[in-house]
């Protein structure tokens, strides 16, 4: 049993819930005030406090090398005022395998679906190079596991959980969509009962390959280390594992990254099509990597307007929920 949480009892669940999701204008007065750090301004210290990480193994994650925070895999959850279609969304931030992109792939877009009526969760994976696979997928499966197990305690369905993630982030995403399982029914610990297949996936600028000529070199020393299997390479590069039972897919790209190639994206696109797996695919001519939801861009701030057509279009966000991003998250 996970501490603190009593499974199937919700008011034991709301006692470990963090509080509703900030503003964006508080949320990142929160997330300034580091542990340690100087007392906060009046006007910080009446901020409501950043939500609190769960961690998804509370007496020791699997493999751990340490006990510090970057050893132990958490979940953050942001609930928002009202979530007509019990939706949930984990999110995997980017930053090469070796840092995560906790802000602008991470909490801003948290915030962007509770505005829009769906749940969120920002995961905190473990990185290299202090870790290598299986470490990092194991996290990511963990979390979904965790969530649909806890699914009624936190207003979601159990058939409504998809993942979103980013560069790196969309490697790990995309990776729980290519290899997953129905469950352990025979485990003890109930959260290992739940499957971990996701019910359908966003990738923005997603590293996909592991494979020469389009790998993003840094994504793959950090995640398997020096000299990796080529055989380990082709079952981590994603575009290689597509099948039927591939989740349906969103993919945002640029043409011109720089850091990614596109070809990630169209490559996996192109086995999700092949493999009669719903998809939607924006490719933009021109955008840095990185961009988050590209509201720098004049161009790029249309893509979360795409994106939540799709998801009204699946059942996965309310039909009047709001494309525009308000202005305080600018």
């Amino acid at each position: 049993m996970v501490a603190g949480l009593g499974f199937g009892a919700s008011h034991a669940f709301a006692q470990t819930m963090p509080p509703p999701p900030a503003t964006p204008s508080t949320a990142g007065q929160a997330a300034a005030q580091a542990p340690g750090s100087a007392a906060p301004s009046s006007a910080a210290a009446q901020a409501p406090a950043a939500p609190t990480p769960i961690l998804l193994w509370p007496q020791g994650a699997p493999g751990a090398l340490g006990s510090t925070t970057e050893d132990e895999p958490a979940l953050t959850v942001y609930l928002p005022a009202s979530n007509p279609t019990r939706t949930g969304v984990l999110i995997f931030p980017g930053g090469g395998y070796t840092h995560r992109s906790e802000i602008h792939e991470g909490s801003e877009i948290a915030q962007w679906l509770n505005q829009r009526g769906v749940a969120a969760f920002v995961i905190r994976y473990r990185l290299g190079p202090r870790y290598h696979h299986p470490i990092e997928l194991g996290d990511a499966q963990r979390a979904i596991r965790y969530v649909r197990s806890h699914a009624t305690e936190m207003g979601v369905s159990a058939q409504q959980i998809g993942v979103w993630g980013f560069s790196a982030g969309g490697h790990l995403a995309a990776t729980t969509g290519t290899h997953f399982d129905a469950g352990k029914p025979d485990s003890s610990d109930p959260i290992e009962q739940a499957g971990d297949r996701p019910d359908f996936m966003v990738l923005a600028y997603p590293v996909i390959s592991m494979k020469a000529p389009y790998v993003h070199k840094g994504s793959r020393h950090f995640l398997l280390g020096d000299n990796p299997d080529p055989a380990l390479e082709d079952s981590l590069s994603d575009e290689t594992q597509v099948t039927s039972q591939t989740p349906p897919t969103f993919l945002y790209a640029t043409t011109d990254d720089k850091t990614v190639p596109v070809m990630n994206s169209v490559m996996f696109y192109s086995a999700l099509v092949a493999a009669g797996v719903p998809a939607e695919m924006h490719l933009f001519q021109h955008g840095s990597h990185g961009s988050g939801l590209g509201q720098a861009s004049p161009t790029l701030k249309a893509w979360p307007d795409l994106l939540l057509h799709w998801l009204q279009a699946n059942g996965w966000a309310a039909p009047d929920a709001t494309a525009a991003v308000p202005a305080a998250a600018h």
